[in-house]
């Protein structure tokens, strides 16, 4: 028998740090046999995109198809893809971002079973097949007619701090492969020893006397016009009283090495002045840097993702955004900034806000009012503390001032005892791990459901 298994997700958090570890536990479970298990990637619409996320979904070699977001209503309200794809008559859909309703419309019009994985919320309870959920809360909540279609998973973010092995390549010619680079050491000249590919549970291979430090400014020019100027002065301002510092970003796959350091280029990037005049030069070596003009280098590593260093830093300055659920998930300790210094530049909101904030002509004054309006209301920003419903990691909102964040940074270095605490809150945040292998058995099972029903139909026929 034959089977299709289509995958629907969207923004890049889904597509990098869940659509990865599904996809890999899919294959181990249900074997490389194309003709057997075919698996499909649809991505719908989401703000948050940055438009390369059906490149990504395509580099991963246990995926066979992608159709990016652009060509989505077509396929939800028509039923036909872009490329005019051809589906099997048995065949599983599974939910990994976007609309819990999609799933129930496609799986409908294509026959298929359907299998959704669910943080806090799993809706469309009759009209669903399975769940798969990250807590038992989230199914507590559940008419006990539907418990039996609740399964808990555990956390799909957990899933980053597993090892990262290899798979097969990929068994059809012709098919892109992402391009990332291998994982270098953090620079040529470094006394760091990073192995490639080092597995996040392996014990680290750093010097005890290097304090490693990630800057994750984010990947869109809202955030890193301030975000880059800033994290690099704090940084100049931590290693002028701590050398043992050694610091860097890793660039988002959707975001090139030019694009980033136009960021901390003054003549590219007025908002550089802000933060004490600041500047940066790519440096384009063995491994690439960030030079500033006061000698702080900071690496750029281009593996993705780079969680294989992640996980071995002290702490690390982030935006708000996808990348604080992943440093959580690594129990990473971590500084949030949100930067006011100007509140029209930051206009990377989603929904009517976002829209409003970027129209041509008005789009400024919208911007400021808008975040005006959410400094005023703003609740907790970062995942962890969300997902916590306190303040885990500091999160620090306004007119940031480097030194001054750099003097926190340095607390927390003098005070080893704050960040182990903070670890210790990140490790009982989330759920458990193992998700990844978990979802894939229900798919397993729904597929067995099919077998099953066939066995039934032709014993029939015979008798």
């Amino acid at each position: 028998m034959t089977f299709d298994i289509l995958i629907l997700s969207n923004g890049p958090g889904e597509v990098t740090t869940w659509v990865r570890p599904v996809v890999k536990a899919l294959r181990q479970k249900l074997g490389w046999e194309r003709s057997h298990i075919r698996i499909s990637v649809v991505l719908s619409p989401c703000p948050n995109a940055s438009g390369k996320e059906a490149e990504i979904a395509r580099s991963y070699p246990e995926v066979d198809r992608v159709q990016s977001a652009e060509h989505f209503w077509q396929f939800l309200l028509w039923g036909k893809t872009y490329e005019n794809w051809d589906w099997r008559s048995q065949g599983v859909v599974v939910f990994l971002g976007g609309d819990q309703i999609f799933p129930v419309v496609i799986a409908k019009r294509l026959g298929y079973r359907s299998v959704v994985y669910a943080e806090w919320e799993a809706r469309w309870h009759n009209l669903i097949d399975r769940f798969g959920v990250m807590k038992p809360e989230v199914a507590a909540k559940v008419s006990p007619k539907y418990a039996h279609k609740f399964t808990v998973v555990g956390d799909l973010m957990a899933e980053v701090q597993k090892e990262d092995t290899g798979t097969p390549g990929r068994g059809e010619a012709g098919t892109k492969k992402f391009s990332v680079s291998p994982c270098l050491p953090i620079s040529a000249s470094s006394s760091l020893s990073v192995s490639p590919r080092l597995p996040i549970s392996a014990s680290s291979s750093l010097s005890p006397s290097i304090e490693l430090i990630g800057i994750l400014p984010g990947s869109k020019p809202a955030k890193l016009a301030q975000g880059v100027p800033l994290t690099l002065a704090i940084a100049e301002h931590v290693q002028a009283q701590r050398p043992q510092t050694k610091f860097f970003i890793p660039v988002a796959p959707t975001l090139d090495l030019q694009t980033l350091a136009s960021f901390a280029d003054p003549e590219k990037n007025p908002y550089t002045e802000t933060f004490g005049g600041l500047s940066a030069q790519l440096i384009n070596s063995e491994s690439p840097i960030l030079q500033t003009s006061k000698g702080l280098t900071v690496d750029l590593i281009t593996h993705h993702p780079a969680y294989d260093i992640l996980s071995q830093c002290q702490i690390c300055l982030t935006t708000v955004g996808a990348n604080t659920a992943e440093l959580g998930s690594l129990a990473v300790p971590m500084i949030v900034l949100l930067p006011t210094q100007q509140l029209d530049a930051m206009r990377s909101w989603d929904g009517l806000p976002g829209i409003l904030a970027n129209l041509p002509g008005v789009g400024t004054s919208f911007a400021k009012l808008i975040n005006w309006i959410f400094l005023q209301r703003k609740g907790l920003l970062a995942w962890p503390n969300i997902w916590a419903k306190s303040e885990v990691v500091p999160e620090l909102v306004g007119k940031l001032q480097p030194q001054e964040v750099a003097e926190m940074v340095l607390d927390f270095l003098n005070h080893p005892e704050k960040l182990e605490k903070i670890r210790a809150k990140l490790q009982s945040t989330r759920g458990e791990s193992g998700a990844a292998n978990k979802l894939a058995q229900l798919v397993y099972e729904e597929i067995e459901k099919y077998k099953q029903i066939m066995e039934v139909t032709t014993s029939k026929v015979v008798n």
